[in-house]
């Protein structure tokens, strides 16, 4: 979240970032994103009594208040660790974007670096993709390769991989912005 806002603020990419939204009042990333400016709010999921749509609801209103529409605007996930309901996914579809610490299709979902290593694979990586109902299934946007050494650990690759995540993520921010982007069943063309 914080690549993406700050090359947001250098004039990398061409939006206008409206809102930071949390379910978590700890989270680092409103501490980030008041210091640079941005509307944050939380909406609290850990006491939440209703179902995950009528949580989603509350954050749909949220983002329609400060003017994220599912007609001109982009929901970025970042650390945002909560599955989203198909009512959301279906009024933003293919405007909501998430990243992943590895090359999907493999290794969706948590600990997917652990996955990485306890499966062997040579090279690992990150995913930026579209979010759809399935758990990290999305159309893919960009990937970055990360080559896996004999001595990595969860985090040497966690780290490593982060730096790509930290360019990669930004980068397809901006070809959405750019509307270079578009979706043809599974597959994004970037034009």
């Amino acid at each position: 979240m914080e690549s993406i806002l700050k090359s947001i603020k250098r004039k990398k990419i061409p939006i206008n970032p409206a809102v930071v939204i949390s379910n978590n009042h700890n989270a680092k990333g409103l501490k980030i994103a008041k210091k640079l400016g941005i509307n944050t709010v939380v909406i609290e999921s850990k006491n939440f009594k209703g179902s995950r749509w009528q949580y989603d609801k509350k954050v749909i209103e949220s983002l329609r208040k400060h003017g994220v529409t599912p007609r001109n605007g982009i929901v970025c996930l970042a650390g945002f660790m909560r599955i989203i309901s198909p009512g959301f996914i279906k009024k933003y579809k293919n405007r909501i974007i998430n990243i992943h610490p590895a090359l999907l299709p493999a290794f969706p979902g948590l600990d997917a670096q652990k996955q990485a290593l306890d499966h062997g694979v040579k090279y690992s990586g990150c995913t930026v993709h579209f979010v759809d109902v399935g758990m990290d299934t999305g159309p893919i946007i960009i990937q970055a390769v990360v080559k896996i050494k004999e001595n990595d650990s969860i985090e040497s690759l966690s780290k490593r991989i982060l730096k790509k995540e930290h360019k990669i993520y930004p980068e397809a921010v901006n070809l959405f912005a750019r509307k270079k982007i578009r979706v043809s069943r599974r597959r994004t063309i970037i034009s």
